[in-house]
């Protein structure tokens, strides 16, 4: 039987098995120094893992501004009116990146509702900047909605891939996240809509060489028939690559936390989603969407059907 869950329980006590990172490693000075003057998700969201990230050499890079034009219940990341102004922030990104050898770079921003392109400039610049640097680099994005510009948003990664040098990949992974079930969008992700969600993830999962990846945050009230109904929204639209992780409240201001999943949840939850056919899978307590996305796992056959016509098929992994 599905247990009763009480979206707004205020549940302050944190089991035993979430287990924060707080250690500074060998390499969390050199990260810290390289991503100076920079914004990560990694400070601004209030990520659990930046002492673990950080300290094995990598980052989640946040492109256009600390200030989202969005006020999503759960999230950590400053709300208002974005002064951003930084031309150069693409170069700034590459030379970090540089300085840390990352072989893989994940890249995000806040929703820029206020701009024409919502955005989707700075990161196909950012994207051309890290392939001139290093041509093998493997990169993901992590976008908005772009709500009103989708197609146009495609369009120019598409034309930023074609014009990279002969010896550039060509591959990109998208990611975008639906965060929560439907039912929980009014409260947790305002401006937002599920089915524009899922028609960006539809349109990247169509572009040749893109792999579509996306993501659940979960405790905040949902049902496991909700999490599998969305799981099964995005298999049928050709995503291919999964993240599932804990809600966890980052300050008062934001939704109280409903129910902790217990790890093993979080492994059936895994063991579903790959029998449902996604490719690649992250699920337990501390995992967010960039948390090791650089990971390389085996695509395994599996029985399920192909995405239903438009969606795209895995990317080869170089």
């Amino acid at each position: 039987m599905e247990p009763c869950l009480q979206p707004h329980a205020n549940l302050t006590r944190m089991p035993a098995w979430i287990r924060q990172n707080l250690g500074r490693g060998q390499s969390f000075p050199a990260t810290a120094r390289a991503v100076q003057g920079l914004n990560t998700v990694c400070d601004e969201a209030r990520c659990p893992n930046k002492g673990e990230c950080w300290s094995r050499g990598t980052a989640t890079f946040m492109l256009l501004g600390d200030t989202c034009t969005r006020a999503c219940g759960f999230c950590a990341v400053n709300t208002g009116r974005p002064t951003w102004d930084a031309a150069d922030e693409p170069r700034r990104v590459a030379v970090a990146a540089m300085r840390m050898e990352l072989s893989y770079v994940v890249l995000t921003s806040v929703n820029r509702d206020d701009l024409a392109d919502g955005g989707a400039g700075c990161f196909a610049d950012t994207l051309a900047e890290l392939r001139r640097a290093r041509p093998d680099l493997g990169v993901e994005f992590l976008t908005p909605d772009f709500r009103g510009c989708q197609r146009e948003a495609a369009d120019r990664f598409m034309a930023t891939l074609a014009g990279l040098p002969d010896s550039a990949r060509r591959d990109l992974v998208w990611g975008h996240n639906v965060e929560t079930v439907p039912r929980l969008y009014r409260e947790a992700r305002k401006g937002a809509k599920y089915e524009r969600s899922l028609d960006l993830l539809k349109l990247a999962a169509g572009l040749p060489g893109v792999e579509a990846k996306s993501s659940l945050m979960l405790g905040l009230g949902e049902t496991r028939a909700e999490v599998m109904a969305v799981l099964a929204d995005l298999r049928e639209i050709g995503v291919t690559r999964l993240s599932l992780g804990q809600y966890l409240r980052p300050s008062l201001d934001n939704l109280p936390v409903a129910r902790y999943l217990h790890p093993d949840e979080f492994a059936d939850y895994e063991i579903e989603a790959r029998a449902s056919g996604f490719d690649w899978v992250k699920a337990g307590p501390l995992v967010r969407s960039s948390y090791y996305a650089e990971e390389i796992q085996g695509h395994s056959p599996h029985p399920n059907p192909a995405p239903r016509e438009g969606a795209g098929a895995p990317a080869p992994w170089k």
